[in-house]
């Protein structure tokens, strides 16, 4: 489950999606240089080879360990894409090409958005789609949406096994979540249940005229760590909090959202916010640039790694305050508020500076937390789904 978005203003371009993974999936940022690649070369992406080209652009991506693809990126063209899992009525194919391994493709392989779509719905009649989706879950398979953008505007791109639709975005905002939404395309291929359980339209609610009123990349970041209107996670039996920022703990459905990204288009150069982490709700957004490569540590992975790597030791402060996320959120809140408020009003610092200040202001926050004995004041249900979580990360080392 995710959910993606965008601005157009007068003044430019705006974009912003969650990432809704398995709770333990470890995800980060990567760099990758531009390259030049030899005649007859073949790429391997997660279950599938294809032709690779003669050359690839520059990227930065945030993508899940064990994946090839990756769920949000940008390239050095500008172009920024953010992929969404769709429900249809098409035939499930045998492995091909995955929608994360699509939208990295695009993000390698085009110089505009209108390029980037051009390179997905090739690749995808060349080679479909299909595929496990989910390391914990191999069973698990879906069809793409995609939201594409550059300096210039935006397309949606939606698929249904190797069939496709386009809409060109018109603006202030368009939203796309787990659901197909382009008219008379959803209406031929929608899986209907499916779509309805993953909430999608419920979300779109608030991102959609929530995108539209954005005037920088503070609205987008308040929009992504959103609880549709409520204060902190509002847990539903079967689904957990499905709201644009989504919290692990339902029976039926139970997505985290596992990494966050906001991406200015507006400048000469473009800015690009992400948490690195869980739960927007409780990370500081840090501004990275294509040109500015920083040593990020360790890429996790579903292993609790005890902090050695980012996501790792943000999980630590997480799954600390969730557990009564009504008494300790706020002051957490507060603190990561004022740091980002002095970012956001001046020049952003250069990257490594901003990921020390998040070390420091992590660990100086979770120092300040009372102690492990307070209640857990989550669901019943909650509650377990994060001790299985707990244990299927310690199991794993």
């Amino acid at each position: 489950m995710c959910d993606t978005l965008v601005h157009l203003g007068e003044d430019g371009v705006l974009f912003a999606k969650n990432s809704d993974r398995d709770p333990n999936e470890g995800q980060a940022l990567e760099w990758y240089a531009a390259a030049e690649h030899p005649a007859g070369a073949t790429l391997e992406c997660t279950w599938i080879g294809i032709p690779q080209v003669a050359a690839t652009r520059a990227i930065l991506v945030s993508r899940p360990w064990w994946l090839w693809g990756a769920e949000i990126g940008a390239n050095e063209a500008g172009v920024v894409i953010g992929n969404e899992a769709v429900f249809t009525k098409a035939r499930r194919e045998g492995p091909g090409l995955l929608g994360m391994d699509l939208l990295r493709l695009a993000l390698e392989r085009a110089g505009s958005a209108e390029e980037a779509v051009q390179v997905i719905v090739t690749l995808l009649e060349a080679h479909g789609q299909g595929g496990s989706c989910s390391h914990d879950h191999p069973r698990f398979s879906y069809d793409n949406s995609f939201l594409v953008a550059d300096p210039g505007g935006a397309i949606v791109l939606e698929t249904a096994g190797r069939v496709w639709a386009t809409e060109v975005v018109t603006g202030p905002g368009r939203s796309i979540s787990n659901g197909l939404t382009i008219e008379g395309f959803a209406g031929r291929h929608s899986d209907r249940l499916r779509s309805r359980v993953a909430a999608c339209e419920a979300r779109r609610r608030v991102t959609q005229p929530g995108g539209a009123a954005a005037t920088g990349p503070a609205d987008l970041m308040r929009l992504l760590r959103s609880h549709g209107g409520g204060a902190g996670p509002d847990y539903r039996l079967l689904t957990g909090s499905m709201t644009p920022c989504m919290h692990a703990g339902g029976l039926l459905a139970s997505s985290q959202t596992t990494a966050s990204w906001v991406a200015d288009l507006r400048g000469a150069e473009p800015v690009h916010w992400a948490t690195l982490t869980a739960a927007p709700c409780l990370s500081l957004f840090k501004p990275f640039r294509l040109d500015q490569p920083a040593d990020l540590g360790p890429m996790p992975t579903q292993t609790d790694d005890g902090g050695a790597s980012r996501w790792w030791r943000h999980e630590r402060l997480h799954r600390a305050v969730v557990a009564d996320y009504a008494a300790l959120a706020p002051a957490v809140q507060r603190s990561r508020d004022e740091i980002e408020a002095e970012w956001l009003t001046a020049t952003p610092p250069a990257t490594g500076e901003a990921l020390a200040r998040d070390d420091a202001w992590e660990a100086r926050t979770l120092a300040a937390l009372p102690p492990s004995s307070r209640r857990d004041r989550r669901p019943v249900a909650a509650r377990a789904r994060w001790r299985t979580a707990a244990r299927a990360a310690a199991a794993s080392r």
